[in-house]
């Protein structure tokens, strides 16, 4: 049995239709592809069949009528799925990927277009020669259901492709043919590497205004927090070296310091907030937290805290942050601006402790 390689004779499923899955999945309906929506929000996917997929552009609604099912609708289909993106939260991916494997073509593919670094989650369940991931850079928010606000455009959505497993590279290309339909895609060899970078850039940027209260612009603007957000990416980027990982360039940044060590973190910070986000524009940490649900800051920041552990090594800024993050998600704090002077209080009292600060 042969795959299809033209997404237009492709049945396409994205699992996760939340902000960003449902506004990719939009954009390949529009461009005629045979998508089916998949998601957990029972309202969610009630308003999208009422109305169809509602897409806010700078200021212009977009509909778009799709097919949307709740996950209980998954045990009722019966034609399998030639690509499947999922775009569940990082610690919902295991579950997720067992839900939709039954339902994946021998020939398709799965690809995890999220943060975090689950791609070995999804290849683990899926198979090395069909699980694929994608490193991921939309800003988006949906506070209604059905209702996505796309904060960047085409020109400013970007992503990258690359199988965890060679088994997998044949799937690679059809993979970005898809995702070209949503922004930029580049094809990668080093995924993993791919993935740490935009971790990076995640572990300095989500909680920090999270934990603030804030949107990822105006915390970037504080003169004390600016190099709290600056030390917890070069805490990953430590990690980066430790592990032998490639310090590469993102989102089509060009110039030595977007590849420096020294430099990345502080250099992807102003490339997002000049040109990626909006002045408003709220961290997924802080919209999850609106929405009372928890985030992905163990999966995020845990992992630099634990794989720094790994090499003797400590992160006392991403340490803080986790205990700060863990404490608003148990009610002991409220978000706010108030946190930031026992932040940086806690990060000093860790590096004392025998966290010390690390330099790159």
């Amino acid at each position: 049995m042969t795959a299809p390689t033209d997404p237009k004779h492709m049945k396409i499923a994205v699992l996760g239709t939340g902000a960003n899955g449902a506004g990719i999945g939009a954009d390949m309906a529009r461009a005629g592809l045979d998508v089916t929506f998949i998601d957990q929000w029972p309202a969610n996917v009630e308003s999208i069949r009422r109305h169809g997929i509602r897409v806010d552009v700078g200021g212009e609604l977009r509909v778009t009528p799709v097919r949307a099912l709740h996950l209980c609708d998954v045990a009722t289909l019966v034609e399998p799925f030639d690509a499947v993106l999922v775009l569940v939260k990082a610690y919902d991916t295991r579950w997720a990927c067992e839900l939709i494997k039954p339902h994946v073509a021998p020939t398709g593919f799965v690809v995890g277009v999220q943060n975090g670094m689950e791609g070995e989650t999804v290849v683990d369940v899926i198979g090395e020669d069909r699980g694929l991931d994608a490193v991921i850079e939309i800003t988006s928010a949906m506070y209604e259901p059905g209702l996505v606000e796309r904060h960047s455009g085409f020109e400013r959505s970007w992503f990258a492709v690359g199988a965890p497993r060679p088994a997998a590279r044949k799937h690679v290309p059809a993979a970005a043919s898809l995702l070209r339909h949503a922004g930029t895609v580049e094809e990668v060899d080093d995924i993993r590497s791919a993935k740490w970078m935009k971790l990076v850039l995640n572990a300095g940027e989500l909680v920090p205004s999270a934990i603030l209260d804030l949107s990822i612009v105006d915390c970037a603007r504080i003169n004390s927090m600016r190099p709290i957000m600056i030390r917890a990416g070069n805490e990953a980027i430590r990690f980066a070296k430790e592990e032998g990982l490639t310090i590469r360039a993102m989102f089509g940044m060009e110039g030595l310091a977007a590849a420096n060590p020294d430099t990345f973190m502080e250099t992807i910070l102003d490339e997002l907030v000049a040109h990626y986000v909006k002045p408003h524009s709220r961290s997924t940490f802080l919209q999850d937290w609106i929405k009372g649900r928890r985030c992905e800051v163990d999966q995020i920041n845990g992992s630099v805290v634990e794989g720094l552990a790994r090499h003797g090594l400590g992160a006392p800024v991403n340490r803080a942050l986790i205990e700060f993050a863990h404490d608003i998600e148990r009610g002991r704090k409220q978000r706010g601006l108030h946190n930031l002077p026992p932040l940086l209080d806690r990060i000093e009292e860790l590096e004392a402790a025998g966290f010390p600060a690390i330099a790159v």
